[in-house]
């Protein structure tokens, strides 16, 4: 086996931002794998990176990579995979691996889904802007068919929050519109059911994340009272023995997991999540961490093998200026997958 790794600048089409950061740009690690008898084909998987988030960021982590590639060149991908921590470079072998089993080609896991016979539904995301700027999102969204829509909270002034949703319930009712809410733990222990009990008024699916991770009593305690139903995001990063999954989970016990699965361990970790979730009778969904159109396809080819029952997070491919190819299509609220 070789492997190289190389790194992408993505550019955003508008500053994304959030209760942490505004972006422009982002890199990411794309890495390939090849057989040296067999050097025309190459599986691609994108090391997918999130700097803010990911506790595996820092100075050393281009040198990591570098070790796993020399550790290719003499182990098999399943012997570096047990070996490797870093959620993103699972992420990428796992991607890269089914890529070169599937000889290079974009299927990487053959489905109805992949055969273009159903698409995945997904929210439309708004992301976090002075007031006018998010009321033209929502809009723009609203326009474009999303039956379900995600908002990210705490950018702005919370009363003008509240007017936004205001504004939508005015012209969307309940059973016309799905609002859910991504506050990135910028409530606070102490204001976050006072909050919470003001956003109820609009109807609203599910909040992720209302104060920050690694407050287990404290979320629990909000869980419990909010009238909104609670979803862990953030919190789950990091977690990874199934006995602390679900330690998680019985601390907390929330009414959905949001997976990031470039975050929360890649793929096997995603699946672990969900069925320990199905188990206690908690939702769940896949959402993306910013990746490029390669992630985003594997994303998208996982989430079709879990046959999900509700919209996925899965629209942050539209956000680069430039991407890489991809099969995948969105039309209106629905992501469908484009048979060649």
């Amino acid at each position: 086996m070789r492997a190289r790794w190389y790194r992408h600048r993505l550019r955003f089409k508008e500053t994304a931002i959030t209760s942490r950061e505004r972006l422009d740009s982002k890199t990411t690690y794309i890495i390939e794998l090849w057989d040296e008898k067999n050097p025309e084909v190459k599986g691609v998987g994108e090391v997918a990176l999130f700097e803010s988030l990911s506790k595996e960021a820092g100075p050393d982590f281009e040198s990591r990579l570098d070790s796993v590639v020399t550790s290719l060149g003499r182990d098999s991908v399943d012997d570096v995979l047990a070996q490797v921590s870093e959620s993103s470079i699972i992420f990428g072998l796992e991607t890269a691996a089914a890529s070169l089993r599937a000889g290079g080609k974009s299927e990487l896991w053959p489905s109805r889904f992949t055969r273009g016979e159903v698409p995945i539904p997904i929210n439309g995301l708004v992301w976090m802007g002075d007031y006018r700027q998010m009321r033209e999102r929502i809009k723009t969204k609203l326009n474009e068919g999303f039956g379900c829509v995600k908002l990210k909270i705490g950018g702005i002034d919370f009363e003008d929050e509240i007017e936004l949703l205001r504004q939508i319930r005015k012209d969307y009712g309940r059973t016309d519109l799905e609002l859910r809410l991504d506050a990135n733990g910028s409530f606070t222990v102490e204001n976050a059911l006072e909050r919470l009990e003001r956003l109820s008024d609009f109807g609203i699916h599910s909040l992720e994340q209302p104060i920050k991770a690694g407050q287990p009593e404290n979320m629990r305690r909000i869980a419990a009272q909010s009238p909104i139903d609670i979803a862990l995001d953030e919190e789950l990063i990091g977690t990874r023995s199934r006995e602390a999954k679900v330690a998680l989970l019985d601390a907390i016990n929330p009414s959905y997991i949001v997976l990031k699965p470039s975050l929360a361990g890649g793929f096997a970790h995603a699946s672990e999540w969900i069925a320990l979730a199905k188990e206690r009778g908690m939702g769940w969904w896949i959402t993306s961490a910013l990746e490029s159109n390669i992630g985003l396809n594997a994303l998208a080819q996982y989430v079709a093998l879990q046959n999900p029952a509700i919209p996925q997070g899965l629209g942050t491919g539209e956000l680069y200026v430039e991407n890489f190819p991809s099969p995948l299509k969105r039309m209106g609220e629905n992501l469908w997958y484009e048979v060649s």
